[in-house]
């Protein structure tokens, strides 16, 4: 059974993170075996697969509020700081209560 509709999470992914993921099935979900696969330590893959799981959320989250899921994108991806990135989405939820 082939898929018809792709999930917006899996559209929203690039090329590098649809690798991993099926590279982490076919490891049957052990970090240590995709650690071994991609030559790297245990908390790389850790990290790497916390990233994609903030990426997954921001996604799930881009129906509601398409200018914060952009913003968390953008510091997921290293574009932003974190700190920056706080201070954006603060900034325009006061904006929004404001217009309301």
């Amino acid at each position: 059974m082939a898929i018809e509709i792709v999930p917006d999470w899996m559209v929203n992914l690039d090329d590098e993170d649809v690798s991993f993921v099926k590279n982490f099935i076919m490891a049957s979900g052990s970090l240590k075996e995709i650690a071994k696969q991609y030559n790297v330590t245990y908390p790389t893959v850790r990290l790497r697969l916390d990233r994609l799981i903030q990426k997954i959320k921001i996604s799930d989250d881009t129906a509601n509020e398409p200018y914060i899921a952009l913003i968390k994108r953008l510091a997921v991806n290293e574009k932003v700081d974190f700190a920056t990135a706080k201070i954006l989405i603060t900034e325009y939820k006061k904006a929004m209560k404001e217009n309301e």
